[in-house]
């Protein structure tokens, strides 16, 4: 998420009421979780495994439980007892959460040609454009932009929060919500699908994409080109599937993973690890399609194997 202004260190600092170190010039137009960091943003981390991670990153000023031996030149740290309370302190401020009262929030724009059926709730800065189709019963969260051409089947849920937690003492506390959804051009989503946002980042369809009914999308996901998802598929968080990838009814897919072009994977299949380009995948855990089948025929041979021991 992009803030409206740029920040000092000590602006942020002020704000969270926790002491600062580093470079106290910093400057800062923005906020991320690690998967979407840039430069010039705010990150958080409150674990020993990912302190190096997180000071090695493209963020420029780290929220963190404790000091540092050493803090990389040009960044900054912020030393806070609870680092991710205070992310969601920070984005809450940037970011607060506003009730809808309306059929359609504010900031709302909609393009020429689009038909909104009956029905159809949209929340603030959402944007619509030209020639689209948005059936009855659709929800759009907000900071949604919805480009040209655009199906969406009855009921669907685009934009809706994303699904990250913490859990703290036997409770699961989540993360606000405050990134974007992005449909691009000619996107077809069926009925009742769900499409999450960005934590803090954009959740992205890819042009001309066809997704069936009953599909999910997990928050910050980038979804390329032509990509066709049959029912009941359902993908994590923090997954990139890259152009022309096919996935047949109820593919799971774990998250932070990458499914390169040109990649089909063949229904019921489990998807734990990165797909190699060009490939048919098979299975769960998924493999080369073919390999998968030969398994699955010396299987099937075991039985008689074993009686003739």
């Amino acid at each position: 998420m992009k803030f409206n202004r740029a920040y000092t260190i000590q602006e942020i600092a002020e704000l969270l009421n926790a002491p600062f170190e580093g470079n106290d010039t910093l400057i800062v137009t923005g906020i991320n979780e690690i998967h979407k960091i840039e430069p010039g943003e705010i990150v958080f981390v409150d674990h020993p495994k990912y302190y190096k991670k997180a000071l090695n990153s493209a963020a420029d000023l780290i929220l963190i439980d404790q000091r540092v031996d050493e803090i990389p030149p040009g960044k900054g740290i912020i030393i806070c007892e609870a680092p991710f309370d205070a992310f969601n302190q920070l984005t809450k401020h940037f970011s607060p959460t506003k009730v809808w009262t309306g059929a359609h929030g504010d900031n709302f724009s909609l393009g020429e040609n689009t038909a909104i059926y009956p029905n159809v709730i949209i929340g603030h800065n959402v944007s619509i454009g030209n020639n689209c189709m948005i059936h009855a019963g659709v929800v759009i969260g907000d900071h949604t932009v919805i480009k040209d051409g655009v199906t969406i089947g009855p009921n669907s849920v685009i934009g809706h929060y994303a699904f990250y937690y913490k859990k703290k003492e036997g409770i699961y506390d989540r993360m606000h919500t405050c990134g974007r959804t992005i449909i691009e051009d000619n996107v077809e989503i069926g009925a009742l699908s769900t499409i999450d946002r960005g934590v803090t980042g954009d959740t992205i369809i890819g042009k001309g994409t066809k997704i069936d009914n009953q599909v999910h999308v997990g928050h910050d996901t980038v979804i390329g080109e032509n990509c066709l998802f049959a029912a009941n598929v359902g993908i994590a968080g923090c997954v990139v599937i890259k152009n022309n990838v096919t996935l047949w009814g109820q593919v799971g897919v774990v998250s932070d993973i990458t499914i390169n072009d040109n990649v089909t994977v063949l229904g019921q299949s489990g998807v734990g690890g990165d797909l190699e380009e060009g490939k048919t995948y098979f299975g769960s855990p998924c493999g080369e399609a073919r390999s998968k089948f030969k398994e699955l025929a010396a299987f099937k041979r075991l039985p008689s194997i074993i009686e003739n021991l």
